[in-house]
């Protein structure tokens, strides 16, 4: 008898992915992802803050930029990792946190709600 591996695609998570929100939000296209895959993650976070001091007319004063990131990160880490796994539990044990903890970063940063179809 052959066995046939299991689809491991099961998980709550299985439809989130970064990528396909952002494409049926317009967002980005197939040449944007070429481009961005072309940058260091340095440069795309340098280009970004860039964009944003140049749109708020020309300096981020007041923005407590070098606190702030630990979080920022953190929240994209975490998106990632719910795109990039089928299952909370796969992403939990992707990030090294316990499943308690990984939940408590979920209700934190409100990643669940980022990826819910509006």
């Amino acid at each position: 008898m052959v066995w046939k591996r299991k689809n491991r695609t099961k998980g709550k998570n299985k439809n989130h992915s970064l990528g396909k929100k952002l494409k049926q939000e317009d967002k980005i296209t197939e040449e944007f992802e070429v481009m961005l895959n072309n940058l260091t993650l340095e440069e795309v976070i340098g280009l970004k803050l860039e964009l944003a001091a140049k749109a708020a007319g020309g300096m981020l004063y007041g923005m407590p930029l070098w606190a702030a990131m630990p979080n920022i990160t953190k929240d994209a880490i975490l998106k990632y990792a719910l795109s990039a796994t089928t299952s909370k539990m796969e992403a939990a044990r992707f990030l090294g946190v316990n499943k308690a903890r990984f939940n408590k970063l979920l209700k934190q940063y409100k990643t669940e709600s980022y990826f819910e179809e509006k």
